[in-house]
């Protein structure tokens, strides 16, 4: 199994510094990137959208967050995604347990899932091994 990016889009910083352990831990994944909120990350990704390499495979998208939250990240994400050259795989880690959320994150195709904070390593083995 080829090692995948990873970004993790959540302004917890302690939930930062637990998943990164995770993340880190499982030994799954060739590179983690975090941002506190999804402007930083869509930022990224308009400068990333020309070099492969730097685009993630995986991001972790929290629901609730200042400046652009998850779900105007993914706005964004429907408008850019025409000119990537790889599918992004998108799983929101949320601590919401609104069933608003789960039925809206089925509605975009690019999530793949909805976790439930905080992410376990079998989490992580499932998502990294799913393809």
């Amino acid at each position: 199994m080829t090692k995948k990016v990873i970004w993790v889009v959540d302004d917890d910083a302690i939930y930062q510094i637990i998943v990164n352990k995770i993340i880190q831990r499982s030994e799954m994944f060739s590179a983690i990137s975090s941002f506190k909120n999804g402007k930083d990350a869509i930022d990224i990704l308009h400068n990333s959208l020309e070099n492969n390499e730097l685009l993630p495979d995986i991001i972790l998208l929290d629901i609730n967050m200042p400046i652009m939250d998850g779900w105007e990240f993914m706005e964004e994400m429907e408008l850019i995604k025409s000119k990537m050259s790889k599918q992004i795989i998108i799983y929101i880690v949320s601590s919401s347990i609104a069933i608003e959320d789960k039925n809206k994150s089925k509605t975009y195709p690019d999530i793949l899932g909805y976790l439930s904070k905080p992410i376990t390593t079998d989490d992580l083995i499932l998502i990294a091994s799913n393809d």
